[in-house]
C-alpha cells in the first residue's frame, strides 16, 4: 500500500492510476497532514462473456421445428395470393 500527500495525489494523478491498472500497487492511500482521508482503488471488472449464443443447448427443439414453419408461411403465402385487397 502506497501512501501520498494530497499534492502528489494531484499532480500526479495519472501516475497513481497506472500503478493501480499494472499492478503495482493494490491501493493507494492520500493523506492530509500525514493522516490518511482517502484510498485509491481499481473498480473490479465483470467478465464480459459474448452474451450472443449465451443460452446455447438450453433450448430443445423438434426434429420437424423448420417444416412447421414451411407449411405455416405457405398458408400465409396463400391467404395474401387471395386477398382481394391488392
Amino acid at each position: 500500500m502506497l501512501q501520498v500527500n494530497m499534492f502528489e495525489a494531484k499532480s500526479d494523478l495519472s501516475k497513481l492510476i497506472r500503478m493501480l491498472e499494472t499492478k503495482k500497487e493494490d491501493v493507494i492511500c492520500i493523506a492530509r497532514n500525514g493522516v490518511s482521508v482517502a484510498q485509491l482503488t481499481l473498480i473490479p471488472q465483470k467478465d464480459t462473456a459474448k452474451r450472443i449464443g449465451i443460452a446455447e443447448g438450453t433450448l430443445l427443439l423438434s426434429d420437424d421445428f423448420d417444416e412447421t414453419f414451411d407449411s405455416l408461411d405457405n398458408e400465409i403465402a396463400d391467404m395474401f395470393e387471395r386477398s382481394d385487397i391488392f
